[in-house]
């Protein structure tokens, strides 16, 4: 099983604690296993997600790890010095028996999270953990108060590196400036931009599973409490699919999905069953060990009211047989 990596990033002081420690409330029966960086000697970040964690590890809806499932590295930035640091505790993360469902990266405040993506394309780690997504905190009142911070290149490097954007410190902030920001943020609407005041943080849709299962099972990603915010569109064919066709549906989607995951046989590659993956505007496709089960499956997931389900599906049963009925 390859373990996914969510790398959150975010300026100095933008909620980037505040957010683990929300996502370790909503862990959900994963294991998570989250990796601090701090700026300086004293790991502060980590003694807070510490803390936190300790006082979940009992809740059996909460965090079900234990304290030490959460590693600082303290005295410089993932992004530069403490890449081979990284590495080496990401290893030490993967050898433990059970090894955790999910590992979260936070970076330094004064990191540019180019750096840590370079880290995980470790061609011999790739083999067990793989980036997955890049989640950018944002402070709201930082951004609106101070219209520079939109021209600092540290900021926009974070930012643009982002598969999703959360708002911090929207509470005092009224609705028409917020949407604003998020136009500002997101002009495409993507990558989605979701608010912390104002809906509950949709967990799951942030921690893929990164299970390979032999019999797959097409699971949304996540219950956002908002169930209108996002639309999951769910297909099965008994065959196989033209790879050449599965490669123009992704291309014409793609500034659509937010997520996609599915295993395939292709015509152009008989006997071999292959893993498709797709977060924002990154996309995976790996050979899957085994074989035992024909056909292909795949999940989607967009913003409500931007995929066109019938579209969508009729276009997948052009090229292989009927599909499934979406949930």
């Amino acid at each position: 099983m390859t373990v996914p990596v969510l790398v959150v990033t975010g300026y100095l002081g933008a909620g980037k604690t505040t957010l683990i420690n929300a996502m370790l409330a909503q862990a959900g029966g994963r294991r998570i296993a989250a990796v601090v960086n701090d700026f300086g000697a004293i790991n502060i970040d980590e003694e807070l997600i510490r803390a936190r964690a300790d006082g979940a590890a009992d809740r059996a809806d909460g965090f079900v790890g234990r304290a030490d499932d959460i590693v600082g590295l303290a005295n410089g930035c993932v992004c530069c010095t403490l890449q081979g640091d990284l590495l080496r505790t990401l290893k030490l993360l993967l050898a433990r028996d059970p090894a955790p469902d999910h590992i979260v990266i936070e970076a330094s405040g004064v990191a540019d999270p180019a750096g840590i993506v370079q880290a995980l394309a470790d061609p011999v780690l790739w083999k067990s953990a793989r980036l997955d997504a890049v989640l950018c905190v944002v402070d709201a009142e930082d951004v609106i108060g101070d219209p520079a911070r939109r021209g600092d290149d540290l900021w926009r490097a974070q930012l643009a590196a982002a598969n999703f954007v959360v708002l911090s410190k929207t509470a005092a902030i009224d609705d028409a400036a917020v949407e604003a920001l998020s136009g500002l943020l997101s002009p495409a609407g993507k990558p989605p931009v979701i608010d912390m005041a104002r809906e509950a943080l949709p967990t799951g849709l942030f921690l893929d599973t990164g299970a390979r299962p032999t019999r797959f099972t097409a699971v949304a990603a996540g219950e956002p409490h908002r169930s209108d915010r996002f639309a999951t569109v769910e297909w099965q064919s008994p065959g196989a699919i033209s790879l050449t066709a599965l490669q123009a549906l992704i291309a014409e989607y793609a500034l659509i999905l937010i997520r996609a995951k599915g295993i395939f046989h292709f015509h152009e590659k008989p006997g071999r069953r292959y893993l498709l993956q797709m977060v924002g505007r990154r996309v995976t496709l790996e050979p899957l060990p085994g074989d035992d089960q024909p056909g292909c499956r795949l999940v989607m997931i967009a913003e409500a009211g931007r995929l066109d389900r019938q579209a969508l599906l009729a276009r997948l049963g052009a090229e292989t047989a009927t599909p499934c009925a979406n949930h």
